[in-house]
């Protein structure tokens, strides 16, 4: 699809990150399982660029058990000090450990409300919010929603959320569509 016209962030010679805004970034998320590996690939993100998670992703995928935050939950000391071994994703003990924490947390969530993402869900009203992006320096680092879903999440005792990593997290779940109106995926998502 290279005729095709894209967000200006998107390196057209890197397929990986073609694919990734093509095929996944703001389509709206609504199983519990992707919603909870977007939200460990964005903590692990933070201070890191996209293209460092984007190229260990598969390698995440089996350290952390295909996401199923149920198992995650369950890590203890033992495979912490695995994952800190593992040259394949970001050996990052507080992220890793924070993962876990999160895993715990998630399940707290879905206890209460049912499933995560019928809680995400809820800070937009169930449905994504469209902005108006014409160029890169439109779309915000975070927002008061970023701030709102942020201080919840620490409030209900998660980890590594900040408001910039609920945002990127927003975007990449759906919650916020941050495709610049002249990009094809502007309208399908």
């Amino acid at each position: 699809m290279p005729n095709k016209i894209r967000c200006g962030w998107v390196p057209l010679q890197k397929p990986k990150y073609v694919e990734y805004h093509d095929q996944e970034w703001g389509k709206p998320v609504n199983d519990d399982t992707l919603m909870f590996e977007f939200l460990v690939l964005e903590s692990f993100q933070a201070g890191l660029s996209w293209e460092i998670i984007l190229n260990k992703r598969e390698n995440f995928r089996v350290a952390f058990a295909k996401f199923d935050f149920k198992q995650v939950s369950k890590f203890d000391e033992e495979k912490i000090q695995e994952l800190l071994l593992d040259k394949g994703i970001v050996r990052n003990q507080l992220k890793i450990r924070a993962a876990i924490n999160n895993a715990q947390r998630y399940l707290e969530v879905i206890d209460e409300f049912g499933s995560f993402c019928d809680y995400f869900w809820t800070f937009s009203g169930g449905k994504p919010i469209r902005n108006q992006v014409k160029t890169l320096s439109d779309i915000p680092a975070s927002t008061d929603l970023s701030d709102k879903i942020s201080k919840d999440l620490k409030q209900r005792g998660f980890k590594f959320l900040g408001s910039t990593v609920i945002y990127a997290h927003m975007q990449a779940v759906g919650m916020v569509n941050d495709h610049s109106q002249a990009c094809f995926r502007y309208t399908e998502v």
